[in-house]
């Protein structure tokens, strides 16, 4: 099984950017499609991004799309997260996925592999 440890999470002031990082195991990073997650209190688990395996293609979800940006490094085995102007609703714990899907899933129950989550908050 892929291990996946997320990092680069804290506080940070609203309009503000932060940078997550999601760094695998194994020899076979590329053959994942990888996404981010996130979760505040309260709230269901809900879908931030996700990229393909070459990293040619990412997807956003519409609460993120311009302010997000989902990319990697299959050489680092590691995927990122950067978050430009950020906002108090992007309070959450943001999790790493990763396994053998086969198209822009933003569902969860779709992935494999998860990470233990970084928490990200947002002050106003």
């Amino acid at each position: 099984q892929v291990q996946l440890v997320e990092s680069g999470g804290g506080l940070v002031q609203a309009g503000g950017s932060l940078r997550l990082s999601c760094v695998a195991s194994g020899r076979t990073f590329s053959n994942y499609r990888m996404a981010w997650f996130r979760q505040a209190l309260g709230k269901d688990r809900e879908f931030v991004a996700t990229i393909t395996r070459s990293g040619k293609t990412t997807y956003h979800s519409a609460s993120v799309l311009g302010r997000f940006t989902i990319d990697r490094d299959n050489a680092k085995n590691t995927v990122y997260l950067q978050m430009n102007n950020v906002k108090p609703e992007d309070t959450a714990i943001y999790y790493c996925a990763g396994g053998e899907v086969l198209y822009a899933s933003t569902d969860g129950r779709e992935y494999d592999f998860w990470g233990r989550g970084t928490q990200v908050t947002v002050s106003s």
